[in-house]
């Protein structure tokens, strides 16, 4: 009898206890994940903590409260001199518009501009306020006042007033149509209004090649030559799998992908399958063993002989890094160089992104994936609008809605409507272990049960860096230079995270740096670099192309497509299937 009350083992296999433990995890998880879908993903707790933070300093800092008290007065006179001199602009692209310098709008505008001044000040600089909570109340003040601009309201917009009067108010009929269409769409999960002329294999992602080779997690993709003779080493390409490939292949005016075939080179591109819910556990390991070393080992075996310049965009290139330190470890040398694109292998500066990266955002974000197995696009979307809230959110609701003006679509946008899920494994880890520990700059990232190293990878970099990157903040990219002992090519060009990158020739007013530092040689630091690195005009393609061609052997004829002998015949034309996947 004792014996039967001792055994308290489940059929299932666990212990009453165990089977309790899940049991309390499970109901957890899923108010956590029911909580997340109403905020968007943002954890309630976090913002909570940063409130508290900064509310309970600035309680016990009588004289910074003073000090803010005295600036309210200043900015107050400065808003009663606007309105005593109507007609003075404002710094600002929302108040561009002449009827922003007339009474009562300019004191509007005054008051706005004061009340963004203020906020700025007093969310920085208190003494006691952690760092990283003292930017998510900076940012969370910036996002409000963003809202409540005086320019996102009819009632003091005087712009959608003036149009309104012209037009007898049918600016708003359309702006309402506008926004029942865009409402519409949103909800049956069909592509914005305008990207009809855009579609994939046609005009976009439309330059010649093969698939020749698939698995669970790629595709492969080798793209037909245009030239005689190729250089021997070939380019493979490796993208973020969080975006559609052909970011970097988009039309064949801007396709950097069309433009390195034209060059020369034999180029391959990673096409990564976009991931259902029954993927969830896949993690970074798999997308390592079946996303970068598997589409090395196809390369290989297509081009025998011959050593791989390997490319990584955004989380291509960190994802890249990693695979490029492991076999600088085990002694692989596949490699001839490896190209960065935007970047990062250090996330300590990785920019606003990591605003939404902590302990509890995280612990109610894993939540809300683990309930649905994936991250969902318009759930990751979220978070890179409010970096650009006037730019992507509040300037379109005044052009689209308020005024009834379609903005015009282009390629970029097309792209950027084409979204893309992330199992559940690999965004919880990569969150953890990148933006939030840092493991990989740390040497506490392990491929294979072992650690890798930075500085273990072999061959030259080319790393690049964009002026206005809200992703990959270019000094970020920059570290790449401390954190390797190789030659380190960085090049900063103009433009942001995608429109610094899609820069072909003949772009106007595009313009680049660039500087190699020798492995031997002393650090410098960013802003000394940005001091010393000669400015040219133009594209930074064609560097990239020079420093490639360096590296590479004498033109020789082109491979064949595919490898039938070795089991890598073409399976369908470019772009193939899975960069259809909804």
């Amino acid at each position: 009898m004792t014996q039967g009350l001792r055994d308290t083992t489940s059929t299932s296999g666990l212990t009453v206890d165990q089977n309790i433990a899940r049991a309390a995890r499970t109901l957890d998880r899923s108010l956590h994940a029911a909580v997340a879908r109403r905020t968007g993903g943002l954890s309630p707790i976090a913002l909570s903590q940063v409130w508290w933070d900064w509310a309970a300093h600035l309680a016990a800092s009588p004289g910074r409260q003073a000090e803010l008290a005295a600036s309210a007065g200043l900015k107050a006179l400065s808003v009663a001199n606007a309105a005593l001199r109507p007609g003075v602009a404002l710094d600002d692209v929302r108040y561009r518009d002449p009827a922003w310098k007339t009474w009562p709008f300019n004191i509007l505008a005054a008051v706005h501009k004061a009340q963004e001044d203020w906020w700025a000040e007093a969310t920085t600089d208190l003494p006691g306020v952690s760092k990283a909570h003292e930017k998510v109340a900076a940012f969370a003040a910036r996002q409000i006042l963003d809202m409540t601009a005086p320019s996102n309201s009819i009632v003091t917009n005087p712009e959608v007033q003036r149009e309104t009067l012209r037009e007898g108010a049918q600016n708003l009929v359309r702006g309402l149509r506008h926004f029942r269409e865009d409402t519409m769409l949103t909800a049956t999960g069909q592509r914005p209004v305008g990207m009809e002329g855009f579609v994939v294999g046609k005009t976009l992602a439309a330059t010649p090649g093969k698939v020749v080779f698939r698995n669970h997690l790629i595709e492969l993709i080798q793209y037909t030559p245009t030239t005689g003779t190729v250089r021997p080493e070939p380019v493979l390409i490796v993208p973020a799998w969080i975006m559609k490939y052909y970011i970097l292949d988009l039309s064949a005016q801007n396709s950097m992908i069309a433009w390195l075939v034209a060059q020369g080179f034999t180029v391959f591109c990673v096409s990564w399958r976009n991931p259902e819910s029954e993927d969830r556990d896949l993690g970074m390991a798999a997308y390592l063993d079946k996303g970068v070393m598997a589409a090395l080992e196809a390369v290989g075996k297509i081009v025998p002989d011959s050593k791989i310049h390997a490319t990584g965009y955004c989380l291509g290139g960190t994802l890249l890094c990693i695979a490029a330190a492991a076999m600088g470890r085990d002694g692989d040398d596949r490699l001839a160089s490896v190209s960065l694109l935007a970047a990062q292998a250090d996330f300590t500066e990785a920019g606003e992104l990591t605003l939404f990266i902590n302990d509890s955002q995280l612990a109610l974000l894993e939540d809300m994936m683990w309930k649905q197995g994936v991250l969902k696009a318009e759930q990751m979307s979220g978070a890179f609008q409010m970096l650009r809230s006037n730019d992507l959110i509040w300037s379109r609701m005044i052009r689209e809605y308020m005024l009834g003006k379609r903005g015009g679509s282009n390629d970029l946008m097309a792209w950027n409507a084409d979204t893309t899920r992330m199992p559940y494994r690999m965004h919880a880890e990569y969150l953890r272990q990148l933006f939030l520990d840092n493991d990989l700059a740390e040497g506490r990232f392990h491929v294979g049960g072992k650690a890798v190293s930075l500085a273990d990878i072999k061959g030259p970099i080319f790393a690049v860096g964009t002026e206005r990157d809200h992703v990959a903040p270019w000094q970020s990219a920059y570290k790449i230079q401390r954190l390797t002992d190789t030659d380190v090519t960085f090049a900063l060009t103009s433009g942001g995270h995608n429109g610094g990158i899609v820069s072909e020739p003949g772009h106007p007013r595009r313009h680049y740096r660039i500087k190699t530092r020798n492995r031997h040689d002393p650090h410098v630091g960013p802003e000394d670099w940005l001091a010393e690195a000669q400015r040219h005009d133009g594209s930074w393609w064609s560097a990239w192309a020079d420093w490639l061609g360096e590296r590479s052997g004498d033109a020789a004829p082109p491979p064949a497509m595919g490898a039938a002998r070795v089991g890598l015949k073409p399976l369908c034309d470019a772009p193939g299937t899975y960069v259809l996947q909804d």
